[in-house]
């Protein structure tokens, strides 16, 4: 395809950027930490720490998780919220030579024995509310340093009421035992006796692996490298410069972060972002809790809200919504799951910033397209592609369809992966000869280069911006007492974008929706678990046997 989109570029934004001024992430944060040293880089609980701390924490750290034994290209997880221990953790590993594995909190038992075991990864940091999880993973994985932090290890003094009230208040540390692993605060006493050895770390080493849900039911690691996530960086950096421009230049650019870091959008358009252009992130701990959200936000002067539809929704929405200065806002990103019509036309009203809708995927670090950032008005579709990056529409042959036509969007560019994490059979379904990584989104173009997805070939679902793939619903729920057949599927729902609904046959007659809901909450991260659940005596299917997903999808005559 001819790239028709240069047209709609923003004047100061250059078709082509130097993906490659840094050569590793190292090498960024090394550069961070000489330029931006004084200014804050993190606001958390109305604590703010500075870049010049984040590094002498870090290298304490990274030298800690040196002195264990491990070596360059180790892997190390980290299974924490939005709390400042999670950018030096960050730096702290890949500046050590090691690769971030990046777990969700909230995961359970099952689906954290299946990540630590597939990434191989040695050593986790784990915040002590989900350290109970881990437990009872411990002896079955290979992850053997265990480092434990607490809501309150960074923030001095207020740390001690902080971590007195999560603990004793509100009881959200459940009981645990993990002998042997050393607490955050303790690492860093010991790290601080030691040197972070130098270790030499280029462009194509593995930085990141980010997991993803698989086809197979269980879910995979993408290979982000260091020039991967460099690329990516740089190009958000290059494509938000029109709305950053518009920021005084006595305010420090600052970024609402309320997408969870363990995200590749929280990871790079916060964090990374952050760290490159030595902006402030306010770090939201819990995004669902609406009250404390408003609180953190009260009186604080911001110019960037990266956000997912509901989230947009839910605060829009909120009685609390007008406490909260919004006129230095200039830049609001829309990713991970479509972004609402309803939703864009309310949060432009309320804030009069309309949303950027991008779009992105863990394969591609994420960003790929996005509207352009001087844009007056929502436009319903994923933007144009950004500099140095190249979307096609494919058809089964993997041949390019005329204009009009329908394809499965593609995308080349440097930041798309290296392939999975010891799966070549499933990278091999998923990149082209040329060099293409086909996304399974169905989408057209216009005449002016703007994509609209319209449909989805694989069939994932989109819930509040998390991948969740039915293949792995069904394999849990296939495994419970008095399941004879399951299948799950995507419905539209007005507050996630879309829902999961699980049909199940029953073996037992006695099998009830309170069972199956409660095998689910042990069984299945929030965002994965079955809004609707549905009974029928079988499933509609092909005559060779394959489910007819597009039947269950509609409503029960």
């Amino acid at each position: 395809m001819n790239k028709i989109w240069l047209e709609q570029y923003p004047k100061s934004v250059p078709a082509t950027i130097d993906v490659a001024a840094h050569a590793s992430l190292v090498e960024l944060l090394e550069a961070a930490f000489a330029s931006h040293g004084q200014k804050v880089a993190y606001t958390f609980m109305g604590k703010s720490l500075t870049f010049a701390e984040v590094d002498t924490w870090s290298r304490a750290l990274g030298a800690y998780l040196q002195s264990l034994g491990l070596r360059r290209g180790d892997r190390v997880a980290v299974m924490l919220p939005n709390v400042p221990q999670y950018p030096v953790a960050i730096a702290a590993i890949l500046r050590a030579g090691f690769v971030l594995v990046n777990v969700n909190p909230l995961y359970t038992p099952r689906e954290l024995e299946h990540q630590l075991k597939d990434s191989g990864a040695k050593a986790i940091v784990v915040l002590e509310n989900f350290a109970t999880t881990l437990q009872q993973v411990a002896a079955k994985v290979p992850t053997k340093h265990v480092i434990v932090a607490s809501m309150g290890d960074l923030l001095g003094l207020k740390g001690l009421v902080v971590n007195t009230v999560v603990r004793r208040v509100k009881k959200l540390v459940p009981a645990f035992s993990l002998p042997g692993s050393v607490s955050f605060k303790q690492a860093l006493i010991e790290g601080r006796r030691m040197s972070l050895k130098a270790t030499k770390v280029g462009p194509d080493d593995i930085a990141v692996l980010q997991y993803t849900g698989g086809t197979t039911g269980v879910s995979k690691g993408a290979m982000l490298l260091h020039r991967n996530l460099v690329a990516n960086i740089l190009q958000s950096e290059a494509w938000y410069g029109p709305a950053v421009a518009k920021v005084p230049k006595d305010q420090q650019f600052t970024v609402v972060c309320a997408l969870p870091i363990y995200h590749v959008f929280g990871f790079t358009a916060c964090i990374m972002l952050g760290m490159r252009m030595g902006s402030r992130n306010i770090l939201v701990a819990n995004p669902r809790d609406m009250g404390a959200v408003f609180k953190d936000l009260k009186g604080e002067v911001f110019h960037s809200f990266p956000a997912v539809n509901t989230l947009f929704n839910a605060m829009a929405n909120h009685p609390e919504f007008g406490s909260v200065k919004w006129r230095n806002l200039v830049l609001s990103v829309g990713g991970g799951s479509a972004v609402q019509s309803g939703t864009a036309a309310l949060w432009l009203e309320k804030t009069g910033c309309p949303i950027c809708e991008g779009y992105g995927l863990s394969e591609t670090s994420p960003s790929a397209s996005c509207n352009p950032v001087d844009s007056t008005a929502y436009t319903g579709t994923i933007g144009v592609p950004l500099p140095n990056t190249e979307l096609a529409l494919l058809d089964d042959d993997g041949r390019e369809v005329p204009m009009g036509t329908p394809g499965e969007i593609a995308i080349r560019g440097p930041q798309v992966m290296a392939g999975y994490w010891k799966r070549d059979d499933e990278t091999a379904k998923v990149m082209t000869q040329d060099g293409f990584f086909r996304t399974g989104d169905i989408g057209v173009v216009d005449e002016r280069g703007y994509f609209k997805i319209v449909d989805r070939k694989k069939d994932m679902i989109l819930v509040s911006g998390f991948n969740v793939y039915p293949t792995e619903i069904e394999d849990v729920i296939s495994k419970m007492p008095g399941v004879l057949e399951c299948a799950a599927v995507g419905v539209p729902d007005a507050k996630t974008g879309e829902a999961v609904k699980l049909v199940i046959v029953r073996k037992d007659p006695a099998l009830d929706e309170a069972a199956v809901r409660g095998y689910c909450e042990a069984q299945l991260t929030g965002y994965k678990k079955p809004k609707i659940v549905e009974f029928r005596t079988e499933l509609p299917k092909t005559p060779v046997g394959k489910i007819l997903r597009r039947e269950l999808r509609e409503a029960k005559k």
